[in-house]
């Protein structure tokens, strides 16, 4: 039988843990870093945005971004969880998946998940749990897991 593989996430630190059945304790197998993720909007990018002018008349305006800097780093974060996600499942070892993370960036990590791999999440919590313990985190899942 395949391990139900939990992820508790955030735009900093993803934590990857494994229950071995679906009543078992959580084994913490490995973590993730986003260093980025703690930093303030400014000191992602310094740099103001560009200039540009009018298409009409002498005036300009400043370029607007599509996404914040911040932004931009917690999509490449969730796409950096998605992918070993990914591999694990081509490895055979990922079963159910069950996902913890803040709302936000819940969406962004399953709107980076492949298909293969959203298939198997059998649970998504929208919580801030990365800095709880194992155990804490397990009571805060339901109590068998799928």
């Amino acid at each position: 039988m395949k391990a139900t593989w939990v992820v508790v996430a955030d735009q900093a630190r993803a934590r990857f843990f494994i229950a071995s059945d679906t009543a078992s304790a959580l084994e913490e197998k490995d973590t993730l870093f986003n260093p980025e993720g703690k930093l303030h909007e400014r000191d992602i990018n310094a740099d103001r945005p560009g200039r540009a002018f009018d298409s009409m008349g002498a005036g300009r305006h400043a370029m607007g971004k599509h996404h914040s800097p911040r932004e931009q780093e917690a999509i490449r974060f969730a796409q950096a969880i998605a992918e070993r996600l990914h591999a694990e499942h081509g490895r055979g070892a990922l079963g159910h998946l069950v996902i913890c993370a803040p709302p936000r960036f819940l969406g962004l990590l399953k709107g980076a998940l492949p298909e293969q791999v959203m298939k198997c999440v059998s649970h998504a919590l929208d919580k801030e749990l990365t800095s709880l313990s194992a155990e804490e985190i397990r009571a805060q899942l339901p109590w068998r897991l799928q």
